[in-house]
């Protein structure tokens, strides 16, 4: 069998390897094809896609767009998107600049905590891997906790302050997932709903399905085994693709984020069958 692993992240976001590590790791992996799923952009895909064609792999063009409902961070995946569209690329550079406006606020709120901390200071290690169109996220600014010696471990940075409910936590105004479906479909792309397991919201899925989402992200590094099998159940139920992530983020501190490129993987069939469901529903 073919296997393909649904959801990496790059430099482009919060990952610390570059596009053509990934879809080399992918090779190394025995995967036939890989998603590049970075937080609000697309900026790593063009690299992905030459990488893919020196490596023999399948590199899908995919995104991860944060949305919020009901104060509930959600993220949907899109796949098999235009890359180039601008009403996307017009989109997410919106969405970029509230992350950005988010990352300050929890920099005050740290400085507020006692904290000696500075957008610099998280920009510092920063400078020569980034480029414009990337995004810099919570993880960044846990790297430069741990940098300052304030905490011993990005775990330790989300648990005592940037995670939900802790200390620094900031929540900022988003898009719903219903819009982010959208704006998949409207840049050619196939939705897809990321790592349920973790929002507690089953509801959602019906009326998500019902407004465009073709799959459902069952299999995932942090879902356990139960989850994995109630999503992929849940997927059919609704006539939904099942997909499958390591939601790889790189090395930290000798520490993979959330597993191995094809830590989490899937028959391959489902890229094609992504394919075929792509675009705006009629």
């Amino acid at each position: 069998m073919a296997f393909a692993d649904l959801h990496t992240h790059t430099l482009a976001s919060d990952g610390t390897g570059t596009p053509t590590d990934n879809v080399r790791l992918a090779s190394e992996a025995g995967l036939s094809a890989v998603a590049v799923t970075d937080h609000d952009t697309v900026g790593g895909l063009e690299e992905a896609l030459q990488a893919g064609a020196v490596y023999g792999v399948t590199v899908v063009p995919g995104v991860e767009i944060s949305t919020m409902h009901e104060g509930i961070d959600i993220h949907v995946l899109g796949y098999w998107i235009d890359k180039d569209d601008p009403v996307l690329l017009s989109r997410l550079e919106q969405l970029r600049r509230v992350r950005d406006r988010r990352n300050e606020m929890i920099v005050e709120r740290l400085r507020e905590l006692g904290l000696d901390l500075t957008m610099d200071d998280v920009l510092q290690s920063l400078q020569t891997v980034k480029k414009q169109g990337d995004t810099i996220g919570r993880p960044h600014i846990a790297d430069a906790l741990v940098r300052k010696g304030y905490v011993g471990s990005m775990a330790e940075a989300f648990e005592r302050y940037l995670g939900s409910g802790a200390a620094a936590f900031v929540s900022s105004p988003r898009i719903t997932p219903f819009e982010a479906v959208r704006w998949v479909q409207e840049a050619g792309g196939a939705p897809v709903l990321a790592h349920p397991g973790l929002y507690g919201r089953d509801d959602l899925i019906a009326s998500l399905a019902a407004e465009g989402l073709v799959g459902l992200e069952a299999y995932h590094a942090d879902h356990s085994p139960g989850q994995e099998a109630h999503y992929a159940a849940m997927a059919d139920r609704y006539g939904l693709a099942v997909t499958a992530g390591s939601d790889y983020h790189g090395e930290r501190g000798g520490v993979v984020f959330h597993a191995p490129v094809g830590g989490r993987r899937i028959d391959a069939e489902v890229v094609e069958r992504l394919k075929q469901r792509r675009g705006v529903r009629t």
